[in-house]
């Protein structure tokens, strides 16, 4: 697969988004601006769920979103699959553990700059961290699934030791 590359640049506005999405099998609205409210979103854009590496890709987030939680970041990724294979992309890859929201005309994908070169509907893997603010943190692009998680964990954690400690 042709690389993809991320252009949104650090401290970018991120596009504010609503989809529909999946956690744990159940179908609801993802709402960005929502869930900015409550600290900062890592946003992972995947190829296709049930593939090798983005299946891969989903256990790394999978084991990683408890600590993600922790520190006040939601995970959520984003493929231009479908609703129904995102349904159970979200039990068997996600572990019901963090939101896959479906952009199957790939417009959010393309507002984040993370289509494939060749296949411009389809997301290249890129990942990022927005801040409650709605800025971007991190940028980190590489087909390799391998570097995705600890790359916004970083960036989440760097993130969290900006904040005023709270009482």
């Amino acid at each position: 697969m042709p690389a993809a590359h991320a252009a949104l640049a650090i401290g970018a506005p991120a596009p504010d988004f609503s989809a529909d999405a999946a956690l744990a099998g159940q179908p609801y609205r993802f709402v960005l601006a929502d869930a900015l409210k409550k600290g900062p979103v890592v946003l992972y854009f995947y190829p296709k769920a049930f593939t090798s590496g983005c299946t891969v890709e989903a256990h790394q987030f999978a084991e990683a979103t408890p600590k993600f939680a922790a520190m006040g970041a939601t995970v959520l990724g984003m493929s231009n699959d479908d609703i129904d294979t995102l349904k159970k992309f979200s039990v068997e890859a996600c572990r019901n553990q963090f939101t896959v929201a479906a952009d199957p005309g790939a417009k959010i994908i393309k507002q984040y700059d993370a289509t494939m070169a060749v296949v411009p509907n389809m997301a290249g893997r890129i990942s990022y961290v927005i801040s409650p603010q709605g800025k971007v943190l991190l940028a980190y692009s590489s087909l390799d699934p391998d570097g995705h998680v600890s790359a916004a964990m970083k960036a989440v954690e760097q993130w969290k030791a900006g904040q005023p400690a709270k009482p």
